[in-house]
């Protein structure tokens, strides 16, 4: 146990601090502090020794300099049972509790228009130096990084008079956790605005944690939810909640598998998701449409599915959609009063709203291996002018093309091996995440026929190439008129040749979209 008898208080975030202040002052604690703290502390009534008092030096350069002298750091320092003979010597008085927060860098960042002056003035430096020192010598300083942790803190002093040595460590992990983070948080800023190395030798990353979940993907796995630093597309994280039960790891993983997948399509559309696959998309001169498409691609699965919509819900959809199905949670731009009104008479429906949607941006995408992580860009890139290339002897008429662009859209957010067959502006049978290719075109043939579903005229999308022309001699029994897919097998001439053999198209996007 360390007694405090002198504690300095320099902090950006003000929520709370004049109430722990004065709990220290009780305890007979003299308060060191700096500019706008300082004055805080004073108009509540608290006795204040600046810091310029301290150490015999103004704060200068527009407070840039305020706390980085001798007589603060020696007093954060300074060992008590070794350095007290230099710490007598030199004049410096020891400083047992620094409480500190930084300046706000992340919020600065997150405003539209800020400027990189602004960012740059929002680097805080005085103040993690302080808070290192003090974390490094936890044995005699005790350091305070949260407001949440004020009233804990004020009541063990009340009751001892002291911070045991269990908080102190505990408060130097945090306070290292913090300076850890907000460096991190710069990092990432400077990194992304100055065109740094797209896989730099060391990849800091700054998570900042917004909610506990219930549990993971299966009862006995802890899980939470956090936040990526400066990421201009929050997406999910961002979304109000009108209602409906807290947010669970799956819910989570299946709305924003739903989310990106609406997000690319450039019309009207409905996505139903199931286990972070889709199971239908629909498009539609209505949104209503476009749901009543989504839905007959496989209304078994959509029973506790997902859905996400690219425009606003109005009580129409919202009407046809509780009276119909069970669902988890739907996510949207907007809603109309009437819709929210139908959806409170479900209240366990977790409803989302995003705001505007905008188009995922370039970024990377990080997935934890056993001792690592794979880092690579997100799959976000469309298809090129002049990358579609027609290798059948047919030509696709204007609906073919249409067809084979919204199953190829599709495939993209199928787990790989995907296939996906598309009609009319909506997706007729969907295979997901099977080890043959040909099973899954088994699949979403059993789909489309469970639904009642006629594939004659249809469109086939593959996430990868094909290796033999089985697939395609299925394709075509079914009656599939036009197969879009990567190419690049050795074996794509036998492939062209089955299409040409159907009478069907044949398109190589030149991509392929593998989904883990």
């Amino acid at each position: 146990m360390a007694n405090i008898s002198r504690a300095l208080l320099s902090v950006s975030d003000k929520t709370g601090v004049i109430d722990f202040a004065r709990v220290l002052a009780a305890q007979g604690v003299q308060l060191l502090s700096t500019g706008g703290t300082a004055a805080v502390l004073r108009e509540a009534g608290l006795d204040v020794t600046d810091v310029s008092a301290v150490t015999g030096f103004p704060e200068i350069m527009d407070g840039r300099v305020k706390t980085l002298h001798p007589k603060i750091h020696g007093g954060l320092l300074g060992r008590r049972d070794q350095d007290a003979q230099a710490m007598v010597q030199h004049g410096i008085e020891p400083i047992d509790l620094l409480v500190v927060n930084l300046y706000p860098f992340e919020a600065t960042v997150a405003r539209p228009g800020c400027s990189r002056a602004e960012a740059i003035e929002n680097i805080d430096i005085g103040g993690p130096a302080m808070i290192r020192a003090a974390a490094k010598n936890h044995e005699f300083v005790a350091v305070v990084v949260d407001p949440a942790d004020y009233p804990a803190l004020g009541a063990e002093l009340e009751s001892s008079g002291s911070l045991s040595d269990q908080t102190r460590r505990r408060l130097a992990a945090k306070a290292f956790q913090q300076t850890a983070s907000y460096d991190a948080a710069i990092w990432a800023w400077l990194h992304d605005h100055d065109g740094g190395p797209a896989f730099p030798e060391r990849f800091p990353i700054a998570l900042h944690k917004l909610d506990e979940l219930r549990y993971g993907e299966n009862p006995h796995q802890r899980a939470a939810l956090y936040a990526l630093p400066n990421d201009p597309d929050g997406g999910l994280i961002n979304a109000r909640q009108h209602q409906g039960k807290p947010l669970s790891y799956n819910n989570l993983a299946d709305a924003d598998a739903a989310l990106e997948c609406v997000k690319a399509m450039d019309r009207t559309a409905c996505v139903i998701v199931k286990h972070a696959n889709p199971c239908g998309v629909g498009l539609g001169e209505t949104l209503l449409e476009a749901y009543e498409r989504a839905w007959a691609t496989d209304p078994s699965s959509a029973f506790g599915g997902i859905i996400a919509c690219n425009s606003a819900v109005d009580g129409v959809l919202a009407n046809t959609i509780v009276e119909r199905q069970f669902l988890e949670v739907i996510v949207a731009p907007e809603y109309s009063a009437e819709a929210l009104a139908a959806f409170a008479a479900k209240p366990n429906i977790r409803v989302l709203q995003t705001g505007p949607l905008v188009p995922t941006p370039p970024g990377l995408r990080l997935q934890q291996i056993q001792g690592g992580m794979l880092v690579q860009d997100k799959d976000v890139a469309g298809l090129e002018d002049g990358a579609l290339q027609v290798v059948s002897a047919r030509q696709p008429n204007e609906q073919e093309m249409a067809d084979a662009l919204l199953a190829w859209k599709v495939v993209r957010f199928v787990k790989s091996n995907a296939i996906v067959y598309c009609r009319d502006d909506s997706t007729l049978g969907i295979g997901a995440g099977q080890m043959s290719r040909v099973i899954s075109a088994k699949i979403a043939a059993m789909k489309a026929a469970e639904a009642e579903l006629d594939l004659h005229g249809a469109a086939m999308a593959s996430d990868a190439f094909f290796p033999f022309r089985d697939s395609i001699d299925a394709a075509a029994e079914h009656g599939i008129k036009v197969v879009i897919q990567p190419g690049g097998s050795m074996r794509d001439a036998e492939v062209i040749d089955a299409a040409d053999e159907h009478g069907m198209v044949m398109l190589f996007t030149g991509m392929r979209h593998f989904r883990h």
